[in-house]
């Protein structure tokens, strides 16, 4: 067992003499940053290091259908350690903030009765956010309206149905694209069967969990970053991507379904159907890829206060000193 392993495992067990009162809150790993930026492989380094459980936070590695477009961690990465929440839903389903924070939280809590550190790692901020500030309590929505909802989505388009709801709620408009299709449904089945702001909503004080978390980002170069997203995707191409698109398409599920709006599922689409050539799609899809990291980014800087932050792609060179800041955060009560 390594010295790293030892402390983790020190560190999850309440210190003689002291009770379970030694550590109130028990800790919590995250790891973040944007795409390409080397997450999933220091969470597999603190996981092994730690005695971890790495814990998906990527909306889209939920869905089985995206092995390769999502990058998911392969079977040798699967084996070296546990990893939870990869690929568990189909695709013709919805995993929202809210669900995904149940799950995440059911497999925490498994992971700290086994004795292991729980490592959440993903780059979708709202999963994040949510999971560490909680979420406000919208009532149930009933069916009808979000069956309706969805039917004035698809009869609009993006565009009218974001015109619509602002209309209605100029803080949702401001907030949300026309592209966000998903959360702009949300916005207005929670409008009509609240009668409130889905923000308003939100600005109610939330209920966090009671863990202590650290966060960990690794932020690149931009250039690097974006660099490494282009030939991650080249290196995905080469995997099988292609395929893995002919058969998520080949199920005719609805292009406003996450899933189906994954990077690369449009383009690759498209080159597909015979409406643009691979070289195009290749690019565009690079294009977004870049796009996304740079939102990454946003979000980072507007909402990862607090966040210990390396500006590099993750390396061995990097172990040492992150190693020592989680065993001095598990060693440490108050985090």
């Amino acid at each position: 067992m390594s010295k790293a392993s030892e402390t983790g495992k020190r560190a999850q067990r309440p210190r003689e003499g002291h009770g379970e009162g030694s550590y109130p809150l028990p800790p919590v790993v995250l790891v973040t940053g944007p795409t390409a930026g080397g997450k999933s492989r220091l969470a597999l380094a603190l996981a092994e290091a730690f005695g971890g459980n790495v814990i998906n936070a990527d909306a889209l590695q939920v869905y089985r259908e995206l092995e390769i477009l999502t990058a998911r961690p392969d079977a040798a990465a699967q084996a070296r350690a546990p990893h939870r929440l990869y690929g568990v839903l189909p695709a013709a389903e919805i995993c929202s903030a809210g669900r995904w924070r149940a799950l995440a939280l059911a497999e925490i809590e498994a992971a700290r009765q086994a004795g292991r550190l729980p490592i959440v790692t993903g780059g979708t901020g709202l999963y994040l956010q949510a999971l560490e500030r909680g979420l406000t309590a919208v009532p149930d929505i009933a069916e009808e309206i979000r069956a309706a909802t969805r039917r004035r989505h698809r009869e609009l388009g993006g565009t009218a149905f974001h015109a619509a709801l602002a209309a209605r709620d100029p803080q949702a408009g401001a907030r949300l694209r026309p592209s966000d299709s998903q959360r702009l449904m949300r916005a207005w089945e929670v409008l009509e069967a609240t009668g409130r702001s889905l923000f308003d909503w939100q600005r109610d004080s939330p209920r966090p969990p009671p863990y202590r978390f650290l966060r960990l980002a690794l932020v690149p170069p931009r250039e690097a970053l974006y660099a490494a997203c282009d030939q991650r995707f080249l290196a995905m191409l080469e995997a099988g991507a292609l395929a893995e698109v002919e058969r998520l398409l080949a199920l005719g599920l609805a292009p406003a379904l996450p899933a189906m709006k994954a990077v690369g599922v449009v383009e690759l689409g498209a080159y597909l159907a015979g409406e643009i050539p691979l070289e195009r799609a290749v690019a565009q899809a690079q294009q977004a890829t870049r796009r996304y990291a740079k939102r990454q980014y946003t979000w980072l800087r507007g909402q990862g206060a607090g966040a210990r932050v390396f500006d590099a792609q993750y390396s061995e060179s990097l172990e040492a000193r992150i190693f020592r800041i989680i065993c001095d955060f598990l060693l440490t009560p108050s985090g």
